[in-house]
């Protein structure tokens, strides 16, 4: 299993651990995280999974499709730096313990 900490926007930590292979959206669904609604299903066309990802763990992130990167110029919540859909995030043992910050809105 590998340790996620979801920050939901009103400020609540929570640790989730997902087995490799899922999507961040899907394990933040499966323990009910705030704010993570994924209305798509997954496949980058909602933008309801945006989180902000923290600056020491975007390099071990695969790099942003064409979809996920239009997609993300279209949320809710505006665009930062660490932005990225949580469908298009897949777990594996080197991000034990990424911390994501759920975007305050998702539609």
């Amino acid at each position: 299993m590998v340790g996620i900490a979801f920050i939901e926007p009103d400020g609540t930590r929570r640790i989730v651990d997902a087995e490799e292979g899922a999507t961040f959206k899907d394990a933040a669904l499966t323990a009910g995280v705030a704010g993570v609604i994924g209305m798509c299903g997954g496949y980058a066309n909602c933008g309801t999974c945006h989180v902000f990802v923290g600056d020491g763990w975007l390099d071990k992130l695969p790099t942003i499709e064409e979809a996920e990167d239009m997609m993300l110029d279209y949320t809710a919540s505006d665009r930062q730096s660490g932005s990225r859909l949580s469908c298009q995030l897949v777990v594996h043992a080197e991000l034990d313990g990424i911390e994501l910050t759920v975007a305050p809105h998702q539609v």
